[in-house]
């Protein structure tokens, strides 16, 4: 994993939770696991990796994703095995 990608994870994992972390990374570092990120209606997005899946609102009119959409990504990434 690159040093991008790496920074990312770092973030979702981190205490306390950041509330500047762009929605855009979070789907980054999924497709770069080998995950999927599927458009949904509207703003929702649902991200597979593996068997997990995650379904959630891309955030607007704001690029951040929110405290608890970290913390949803936090626990999705757990349940696919995934680590910091």
């Amino acid at each position: 994993m690159n040093t991008r990608y790496r920074k990312i994870l770092d973030s979702i994992f981190r205490a306390p939770t950041t509330p500047t972390l762009p929605f855009a990374e979070i789907e980054a570092l999924v497709l770069h696991l080998g995950g999927q990120v599927l458009e949904r209606q509207g703003s929702r997005v649902k991200m597979l990796l593996g068997e997990p899946c995650w379904r959630c609102h891309r955030p607007h009119p704001g690029k951040e994703a929110r405290r608890y959409q970290i913390e949803e990504a936090r626990e999705f990434l757990l349940r696919a095995g995934v680590r910091p």
